[in-house]
């Protein structure tokens, strides 16, 4: 090979993996070995959960429990350097106590869908234990002049009397969600709510997953080829061949006993399985009994080497 193009390859290769280190707060990226994701930047004393990018990685996401509330955290980039982390407020100065989670963004960066739950319901004087089991509802924030505006709840055929968990939007706009809704099939199920445009959705439907152990979808990519699912305390993979979904395959990860394993996500480039977990008090069921929630990454290959 002539010398000269051999020292632009290696070059090229170097300021490559450099960029990219940059796109990931300039940490080593991981091997198929899950490791935690920006330590001291997301992973903190606190308890952290569901790191997720918007399309064009120029904003990432994660949710972390301040003061009893869950609070969705930000940070952008702009040439070449992340801005510090900072809160994002979603609801008014009256609101206490709050919950705010499980971030996903739409295509354009403009709108972002997550789980809440309605300030009115509790008027700020309920334990953290009872804020806990109040069902939650997927909200939306809009992005205006480059600030994240309060949010307002999703439209009556999303969000609903019963729990609705898990939000991610395609990009077409449409919806992936578990809810507990009185169904055919009964329990908590998978459904999809087809985007129409002007913040207006069809009537929800169930997803059907071949699955024999309540597996039910918590990540969904933008064009739907594939989808991850949560069941038995692991992750599973699904990919939809000609408009069905094929029997999900386990993840292989090391599951730690005692911990629970939630908010799958894939970065933007779909190189990244972003994922959370967190410990439980033996004796404290819930969120209410959460010691400790981080947010671990690994190399996609042990998703898509599974097809």
């Amino acid at each position: 090979m002539n010398r000269h193009l051999l020292i632009f390859l290696i070059t090229i290769t170097f300021f490559s993996c450099k960029n990219n280190t940059v796109l990931y707060f300039n940490q080593e990226l991981p091997s198929t070995t899950p490791k935690l994701f920006a330590p001291t930047i997301v992973n903190t004393d606190n308890v952290e959960l569901n790191v997720v990018f918007n399309s064009d990685h120029t904003e990432m996401f994660f949710s972390r429990i301040v003061d009893s509330s869950f609070v969705i955290h930000h940070s952008e980039l702009n040439n070449g350097k992340w801005s510090d982390i900072e809160p994002i407020k979603m609801y008014d100065d009256s609101v206490l106590f709050s919950v705010a989670c499980d971030p996903t963004i739409t295509k354009d960066g403009k709108a972002m869908y997550f789980l809440g739950v309605d300030p009115k319901l509790y008027n700020n004087n309920v334990t953290r234990e009872e804020l806990y089991t109040i069902p939650p509802d997927i909200y939306k924030s809009e992005k205006v002049n480059g600030k994240w505006e309060l949010a307002s709840k999703v439209d009556f055929l999303v969000s609903t009397e019963y729990f609705e968990t898990y939000p991610v939007v395609t990009a077409d706009g449409s919806l992936y969600f578990r809810s507990n809704r009185p169904n055919n099939k009964g329990g908590m199920q998978t459904y999809r709510a087809q985007y129409l445009g002007d913040e207006k959705f069809e009537t929800p439907v169930i997803v059907d997953i071949k699955t024999k152990n309540k597996e039910l979808i918590t990540y969904v990519s933008a064009d739907e080829r594939y989808a991850i699912t949560n069941g038995q305390g692991k992750f599973q993979i699904t990919f939809n061949e000609n408009g069905e979904w094929t029997k999900p395959k386990e993840i292989p990860l090391k599951y730690e006993s005692n911990w629970r394993y939630y908010c799958p996500y894939m970065s933007s480039d779909e190189k990244f399985f972003i994922y959370s977990r967190r410990y439980n008090n033996p004796e404290k069921k819930g969120w209410a009994g959460v010691e400790k929630g981080e947010v671990y990454w690994v190399n996609a290959d042990i998703l898509f080497n599974m097809k």
